[in-house]
């Protein structure tokens, strides 16, 4: 992650709309209908040249692949590691389902079906050559646009993430489940390490789980080998439109926020109940060696924010944590999960993003 030297940089957090074609492929494969590997590859790789165009097109700074090839950000895994064969796990409890329940039954069982398989055996690698493949595929698109390789992103969920949404049914405590599956995603992490792009670690777990402090403790035990400058962290209270009412305060997870390795954190900072938390950062000062990527889009409605009030939002957080350590973002991903009704509309996804970048223009301007 580089600081801002003469302009707010932009970025997102990680899924972007995907094409029919491979959003079809997708949901074809998740319900056990047969999908040809080379056609998949193939539509696959057009789709990532076509996100990375798109970003580049609008004028984003720091790009990714949309994280094209995934069924969502987290539940890919299921395909590269041995041990998620068991039955279907339920979805994260969502506390204000209690509290809204009409509301809660109208949200849920929207679209096609996509599976959150249990752990049912030991956690291994079976297909190392997947993150290789997806490191290959957005190289060449992002050589094709003439994309510096600092200014290009990979996601990767948390140990935590994964053992939220996969139930255990093998390990005999979460400790050790959580772990076996850190070290085996540490392969993953490395790998894009390495390859000279930034690693975003994906963690809404860190927002929910009793046992947070745990959870960090393997998500540095995993990214041990990763050069901090080159990874950012990213966390949020769920990509969801509902009530939050519960939602922990920024405040009392912060400072435990800070002890990750990454040097970027990526949060929540455009929805209706969490953008006051800018002022966070008025009590708490943000370590020399962090920087932040604060959402200036919210990532679940289809209204698309002024670059105005992008521009406030930016400027708000530049006068508490100066200009050079502000990178503009969204909330969370704008297509997180394939199976869902989209909460955006593909084009109105890029348009909230252009938003992102003309708003970022104007703080520049008046930041500098």
């Amino acid at each position: 992650m580089k600081h801002n030297m003469d302009h707010i940089q932009t970025t997102h957090t990680g899924s972007l709309p995907r094409p029919d074609y491979v959003l079809s492929d997708l949901l074809n494969r998740e319900e056990g209908k047969l999908v040809d590997d080379s056609v998949f590859d193939e539509h696959v790789k057009q789709a990532i040249d076509e996100v990375v165009g798109q970003q580049k097109k609008i004028g984003l700074d720091i790009v990714n692949d949309g994280e094209a090839s995934k069924p969502s950000y987290v539940v890919y895994v299921k395909y590269r590691l041995t041990g998620f064969e068991g039955e279907e796990a339920a979805a994260p409890d969502r506390t204000w389902a209690n509290d809204f329940p009409e509301y809660f039954q109208r949200h849920t069982n929207r679209g096609r079906s996509i599976t959150q398989p249990a752990c049912n055996g030991p956690i291994e690698w079976k297909d190392k050559e997947g993150v290789r493949h997806d490191i290959a595929n957005l190289r060449a698109a992002t050589e094709a646009q003439g994309i510096d390789p600092s200014n290009v992103f990979m996601t990767a969920p948390s140990p935590g993430v994964v053992t939220t949404y996969h139930a255990n049914h093998h390990y005999s405590s979460h400790e050790e489940y959580l772990f076996a599956v850190a070290d085996a995603m540490k392969y993953e992490y490395d790998a894009i390490g390495e390859s000279g792009f930034t690693l975003q670690v994906d963690c809404p777990d860190l927002t929910s789980a009793s046992n947070r402090e745990l959870h960090i403790e393997a998500i540095n035990h995993a990214l041990r080998d990763v050069p901090p400058e080159r990874m950012r962290l990213h966390t949020c209270w769920g990509n969801y439109e509902g009530p939050h009412r519960h939602d922990v305060a920024l405040k009392d997870i912060i400072q435990l926020l800070f002890t990750s390795r990454p040097a970027a954190l990526s949060l929540e900072g455009a929805n209706p109940r969490h953008e006051h938390e800018w002022k966070v950062f008025e009590d708490v000062t943000l370590p020399d060696d962090k920087v932040i990527v604060p959402g200036m889009i919210d990532s679940t409605t289809n209204y698309i924010e002024h670059p105005e009030l992008v521009a406030q939002r930016i400027v708000r957080y530049a006068n508490v944590v100066g200009r050079e350590n502000v990178i503009a973002g969204t909330d969370c991903g704008l297509a997180t999960n394939i199976a869902e009704v989209p909460m955006v509309d593909a084009r109105i996804a890029w348009a909230k993003l252009q938003s992102l970048t003309e708003g970022a223009r104007l703080a520049s301007e008046e930041l500098w």
